[in-house]
């Protein structure tokens, strides 16, 4: 190569070691404006202090732990009696804080199962972040709202064990009681029951004219069941059912009279809907 194209040669390179220089400058200025305008934006609210609440579902009979299977007790009718098992649904959990404002627990799910012989189902671990604060008190719906109550939806047991059956209106039964009694005069030989209660019906004979449909889910409010939520901490909350009361207020409620089947009975169903107001309440561990 003679020398003056070895100049030319030498002289493009230069130019395009020149661009290049300038190209890469020029991406380097972007990105330190970019990162530049990352790092000048405005922060974001502080994230909401919360804690964390487990409900414990405690079954009592005046005042003591349940006792299963054993003929010990004795309801305001006067019926000797003893319970099998018991299980139920729990929805619609709702606390009231101080402020006037309400927490819906539904993040995760928004309707638990109880059984008793299932001690697993005994504890609720509430998902949701509940915002720390002061609480006055608690409600929930005792049993399945009307319109979640679908038949089918629990496709596993023990949910779908709860099914009410489809010609006396379907869904899920709130509550199943079981247990046995001594019918008056009986000194040895006990009468199963099954205090069930779910969806009601209207006759118009008894039993097979079925008009209408009766909802008998209810909520049940505990005023003086106010607690205490501080930041990243977590607070137990025994929710206690009350047994011996299913029979007793405001309705004295006797076996002899109701017999041992009263899912078609929407009479003896009202009245285990309205003590059932009656049935629960609360206690609290740090």
């Amino acid at each position: 190569m003679s020398p003056i194209n070895t100049l030319l040669f030498q002289g493009q390179s230069l130019i395009k070691i020149t661009r290049n220089l300038v190209r890469l400058g020029f991406i380097m200025i972007f990105i330190s404006i970019t990162i530049s305008a990352c790092n000048d934006k405005e922060p974001g609210p502080p994230e909401e202090k919360s804690g964390k609440i487990i409900i414990n579902f405690i079954h009592q009979m005046n005042g003591e732990s349940l006792q299963f299977d054993t003929l010990m007790y004795i309801n305001a009718a006067g019926n000797p009696y003893l319970i099998n098992e018991i299980q139920y649904f729990v929805s619609e959990l709702t606390l009231f804080n101080n402020n006037g404002t309400e927490i819906l627990i539904d993040d995760w799910k928004d309707v638990h199962y109880v059984d008793t012989d299932i001690s697993t189902s005994h504890t609720w671990e509430v998902f949701d972040k509940i915002p720390e604060g002061s609480y006055d008190s608690i409600s929930f719906t005792f049993g399945i709202p009307e319109e979640k109550n679908i038949s089918f939806m629990y496709v596993n047991p023990p949910e779908s064990f709860m099914f009410w059956p489809e010609f006396l209106g379907g869904g899920y039964h709130y509550m199943k009681l079981n247990g046995k009694w001594l019918e008056e005069g009986q000194q040895t030989q006990t009468t199963p029951f099954d205090f069930h209660l779910g969806r009601g019906q209207i006759y118009y004979s008894y039993p097979d004219s079925i008009t209408g449909f009766v909802p008998n889910e209810f909520n049940v409010s505990l005023p003086g069941s106010g607690f205490q939520v501080i930041s990243e901490q977590t607070i137990d909350i025994n929710i206690v059912m009350n047994i011996e009361n299913w029979f007793q207020y405001p309705h004295t409620y006797d076996h002899d009279i109701w017999g041992g089947y009263i899912m078609q009975n929407q009479e003896a169903m009202q009245l285990v809907k309205e003590n059932g107001q009656n049935v629960f309440s609360t206690e609290f561990i740090d």
